[in-house]
């Protein structure tokens, strides 16, 4: 017999039940558009590490083209996927601004509308011309930095009626009338600004209808669609703007030459709306506007494509329930198509079980990017979130290297990743720019489908959320070694770096000072005139002869000035500049000790060519100290972060740890009077300390207390909390286990289960769980069944619970109970049950690597990955 006790997720939910915060994704997903920002920041901007960069594009061709959006991890403006993305975010405010003023996100998302809007109306000066793009595609691509400090030329490229450009241009018309519809209440009179220029680019693509001169994006955003879904596009939102039959007559004069499918008249439904052809979202407000078969048909023939399959014929779906389309930025598409899904769903011309499916699809499309295959692609967001995408200026090198540093200097709230392969592999690298870059239009999309799936489920934004980081490493240093030294002369080798990142910024101000004492000097009748400085290399610094310091103290200092050498985070020639100087005392004067010098500091027995950084030798930036220490001055504390972390000897990794070095040097690190031995027990990378696990599998369980001793300030603790998950708990339960069908794939995952009772006294089975771990493969409704048990199977109960956090191998567990009916269990004696659990519609699990699965086949084993307890407390097993 096969009794359903427990059914979960009911088919629409409330609000509570919703398993993801949608409020904190869409906050994150709008805050991205800040971080792409070009131009002259205003001071609301909400972080500490993007600049003002681009202030001169349009230079060259005599007007001011600064504003925008950078397009993806790139710098180039290209204006075809920017406008298309404005004018997909001014849809999300036009369909779900309840949604939005409710989530306390409708301003900051217009502001990002307008900050496009206005580099738009920027971008066309008069109206037959248009400029759409700012940057050469093969030049910016060719150079890894960040937008602040960018050197290579940035030409302009303009569209006229001589050689026009009407996919781009209409596209731009689109945008602004969409903004025009949205600010109408708000500001009217930029509302008619944006429209006028939306109906003059508009005007001027119909009457081109030719993209010939739209040729610098070429390989880059080509657009493939041509153009007359661009203008339809437009000319939809024209009428909305203005309520002109006229606009809606010429949408629906270009339909029939929209694109269809391979040798057929249908119109294309096996795509979605992208930056290259908006044809979807026409169709679908235009079903909307007038209630015509022709886009309704159009708009469904498209949404059951992508959902429960049309005429045969479906999209493909990865094992994880992703809608797969490409394989570069898939997740792009798919959240695309789950707004225009949603807004057709709530329009009225829907019935209601169309509905029901088309809603259902956006969820599991959201939830997957939010992390129902196991991590989330939305940086920022969730868990096991992208840390690496391919992003210049997050990432932040100084070297002009996808490798310098071996990190992300900034994390680049709610940027959506491409996404995964058909198969669900992902892989989170710099390099990855198939699946693992981001751009504007991918976020696009994803901004209405996370605010609709708010308006329904809500959510909670972080409150007064900014992304105000610590500065992690030395933006501004010197290193410095001995060239040379004699018995009256020392030759200092220096090399002043710039590796500014919050923001990054140009250093053609920078200079520093060699601090010298000459008391041995002026004791024989010498002054600091005596002295000469010479420079035996230098890189374009201006050298001083000794200056004043503490006079009366005999305390000098070389100033060496690099003021107009432009020192910046640009690449290996670009981000240092050297100077080999020595300073000598007079000829006459047989020897005068230079080692009591306070720059010399730490510099003794650095020769051959090396340098090492140091403190000794402060940095200026237009004469304002930057880093280091002067003489009588004193260093401030260090600090680590975090300050504790655990380390599991079962699970061995390494645990790192961010230094502030605050002017201070990290001697060493102690455990208690035990010294770490450097690249044995720990490694050193900038501001990155790694203590090795090779170090803590040595340790005992329990805290381990590691004081970082810094050379001025306080001594920071870092305590490690160490365990050893693969010690099972020895209570009074044992779990031994089989799974009963051991092929891979499985509709049910089918398990018996025997509980041992090995302490002296009965144990009552209500107050026993067990859990077993696995991995959901696709986000459904579970049904569970305990088809016998000795115990009485009416009196086994099952519970689906979702794991707060993934781990390897599960983000679910069932919990399995028994009630008071169900007895006690006597001492050496066991209780057998047989369960089983499978999704509503039977969609498949992959059982073989999932945390508890037990492939013996046909008998009893121990099953420490099973978990067992009594009255709350871990009995048996090892959690994952």
């Amino acid at each position: 017999m096969c009794t359903k006790i427990f059914t979960t997720l009911a088919a629409q939910p409330s609000k509570k039940e919703s398993n993801y915060n949608y409020g904190e994704a869409l906050q994150k997903a709008i805050m991205f558009y800040e971080f792409q920002r070009s131009g002259k920041l205003p001071s609301d901007i909400r972080n500490n590490w993007r600049g003002d960069s681009g202030l001169s594009d349009g230079s060259d061709a005599g007007i001011d083209l600064t504003g925008g959006w950078y397009d993806a991890g790139d710098h180039v403006k290209f204006n075809l996927p920017m406008a298309y993305s404005a004018a997909m975010l001014a849809w999300s405010v036009y369909e779900a601004e309840d949604a939005l003023k409710e989530s306390g996100q409708l301003e900051y998302l217009l502001k990002e509308i307008k900050w496009v809007t206005d580099y738009l109306i920027k971008c066309h000066p008069s109206a037959d011309v248009f400029y759409y793009q700012v940057g050469n595609g093969n030049t910016d691509h060719s150079w890894w930095g960040p937008a602040e400090v960018m050197q290579m030329g940035r030409p302009s490229y303009r569209v006229d009626v001589n050689n026009p450009g009407s996919s781009v241009s209409a596209a731009a018309a689109a945008a602004l009338a969409a903004a025009a519809v949205i600010f109408t209440d708000r500001d009217s009179s930029y509302a008619k600004t944006c429209l006028q220029h939306a109906k003059e680019l508009f005007s001027f693509a119909d009457k081109t209808k030719s993209d010939s001169g739209y040729t610098a994006a070429n390989g880059f955003y080509t657009s493939s669609s041509g153009f007359y879904d661009e203008l339809s596009w437009s000319c939809v939102w024209l009428y909305l703007a203005t309520k002109d039959s006229d606009y809606l007559e010429k949408a629906e004069s270009y339909v029939p030459n929209w694109g269809t499918e391979s040798q057929s008249t249908t119109i294309s439904y096996k795509w979605a709306q992208c930056w290259d052809d908006v044809h979807y979202g026409a169709a679908l407000l235009l079903a909307k506007i007038t209630g015509k078969e022709l886009y309704k048909n159009g708009t469904e023939m498209h949404l059951d494509y992508w959902t429960t399959g049309y005429n045969g014929s479906r999209i493909s779906y990865t094992p994880k329930g992703l809608a797969w389309l490409d394989s570069w930025g898939a997740l792009r598409y798919a959240t695309t198509t789950a707004f225009l899904a949603s807004v057709y769903a709530d329009w009225s011309g829907c019935s209601a079980k169309k509905a029901e499916t088309y809603k259902k699809f956006a969820k599991q499309q959201i939830d997957y990017a939010l992390g129902s295959s196991g991590h989330s692609f939305v940086v920022g967001y969730g868990i096991n979130s992208p840390k690496r995408p391919h992003h210049r200026t997050a990432h932040s090198s100084w070297a002009d290297s996808m490798s310098v540093p071996a990190y992300h200097r900034h994390t680049l709230y709610g940027a959506l990743a491409g996404g995964p392969d058909k198969d669900d592999s992902y892989t989170d690298d710099i390099n990855n720019y198939v699946n693992n870059e981001v751009a504007c239009d991918y976020n696009a999309g994803f901004v209405g489908a996370l605010a609709k799936l708010y308006g329904e489920y809500g959510g909670d934004p972080i409150a007064d959320f900014k992304a105000i980081e610590e500065v992690t490493n030395d933006e501004y240093f010197v290193e410095a070694g001995i060239n040379a030294s004699g018995s009256n002369f020392i030759e200092i080798k220096a090399i002043l770096n710039n590796c500014s990142g919050w923001p990054a910024r140009m250093g053609d101000h920078l200079s520093f000072k060699y601090f010298v004492d000459i008391t041995g000097a002026v004791n024989k009748g010498y002054a600091a005139d005596d002295f000469t400085i010479t420079a035996n290399y230098n890189q374009g610094a201006a050298i001083s002869h000794l200056l004043p310091w503490a006079e009366a103290d005999n305390i000098y200092y070389v100033n060496v000035d690099f003021t107009k050498v432009k020192i910046y985070p640009g690449g290996q020639s670009a981000y240092k500049k050297e100077i080999q100087f020595r300073i000598a005392a007079p000829e006459s004067m047989a020897s005068w000790d230079h080692t009591n010098d306070y720059s010399y500091t730490g510099l003794d027995g650095v020769t051959s060519g090396k340098v090492v950084k140091t403190t000794y030798i402060p940095v200026y930036d237009t004469g304002v100290k930057v880093f280091g220490n002067e003489p009588g001055s004193s260093s401030g504390s260090s600090s680590i972060s975090p300050v504790t972390s655990s380390f599991d000897k079962y699970n061995p990794e390494n645990v790192s740890v961010t230094v502030i070095y605050n002017g201070n040097t990290l001697d060493n690190i102690k455990n208690g009077t035990e010294m770490l031995v450097k690249e044995t027990d720990y490694i050193v990378s900038d501001n990155i300390v790694t203590i090795l696990s090779s170090y803590l599998a040595g340790k005992s369980v329990g805290k381990l207390r590691l004081t970082f001793d810094f050379s001025g300030g306080n001594d920071p603790v870092f305590t490690i909390t160490i365990t050893d998950s693969s010690v099972i708990p020895t209570g009074d339960l044992k779990v031994q286990a089989y799974n009963m069908n051991t092929t891979e794939t499985v509709n049910s995952i089918a398990a018996k289960i025997r509980l041992n009772n090995t302490g002296t006294g009965d144990i009552s089975l209500s107050d026993v769980k067990l859990r077993y771990y696995y991995t959901i493969d696709g986000e459904k409704e579970q049904q569970f069944w305990c088809d016998w048990s000795s115990a009485g199977t009416a009196n086994v109960t099952g519970t689906f619970v979702k794991m707060k956090e993934g781990k390897s191998g599960a983000d679910y567990y069932l919990e399995i109970g028994f009630n008071k009916a169900s007895g006690t269990l006597s001492a050496g004696k066991s209780v057998e049950l047989q369960v089983r659990v499978s999704k509503s519609d039977w969609t498949n699990y992959i059982q073989t690597d999932d945390y508890s699965y037990q492939g013996t086949g046909t008998s009893y084993a121990d099953s420490d990955k099973i978990t067992a307890y009594l009255a709350g407390n871990l009995q048996w097993g090892i959690e994952p």
